[in-house]
């Protein structure tokens, strides 16, 4: 080789030096952008329906669906719920969950009720086979029922709140129930 060619060899190698240096600073800021964008955004909340009974001795009832939806990009996991009753409420909550010790059968949607069943005001839920939600999906927790008789006045709340190992403190459902009547 002659001292020419080794000069442009030695030129060629720096020039593809420089070019890898300058990629590699470029996909290292394209990922630390990326690792900035991914955020973590989560909404829940009740839809529902009544069929009211303005009889005393007939059950009022509200049909109802909490959701959890995933607004971020990056995944949630370990996802439960607390559906809260207000303490003076009249209300009876029956849903699709089992206990603890329940010998029911499981099927990929089964939610399995965490706190005591003697509870009245509190149902903390978590779904059995779903341990992670994706960017942009929605999980609900369907068809539970709350009824009360109609006798006189009433009135209560019912309160969602969703927890994940990434919202520890909990994220309060956008929307609440209100009830009352005379």
């Amino acid at each position: 080789m002659t001292n020419k060619n080794v000069s442009e060899l030695k030129q060629l190698i720096l020039q593809l030096n420089n070019d890898t240096t300058s990629y590699l600073t470029e996909m290292k800021d394209l990922v630390s952008t990326i690792k900035q964008q991914q955020k973590l955004s989560i909404v829940s909340y009740f839809t529902y329906s009544f069929s009211i009974s303005h009889q005393n001795d007939q059950d009022s009832l509200l049909i109802g669906t909490y959701h959890i939806q995933n607004l971020g990009n990056k995944l949630l996991s370990n996802p439960y719920i607390c559906i809260k009753l207000s303490q003076d409420s009249p209300f009876t909550f029956s849903g699709k969950y089992v206990n603890k010790k329940s010998n029911l059968s499981i099927t990929p949607d089964t939610w399995e009720r965490l706190n005591e069943q003697t509870d009245k005001h509190e149902y903390w839920l978590k779904p059995i086979s779903k341990k992670v939600i994706e960017p942009s999906e929605i999980l609900s927790f369907p068809n539970f029922q709350v009824k009360w008789l109609p006798k006189e006045s009433y009135a209560g709340s019912i309160f969602g709140f969703t927890y994940c190992d990434e919202f520890q403190e909990g994220i309060h459902a956008v929307n609440q129930i209100y009830v009352n009547g005379s």
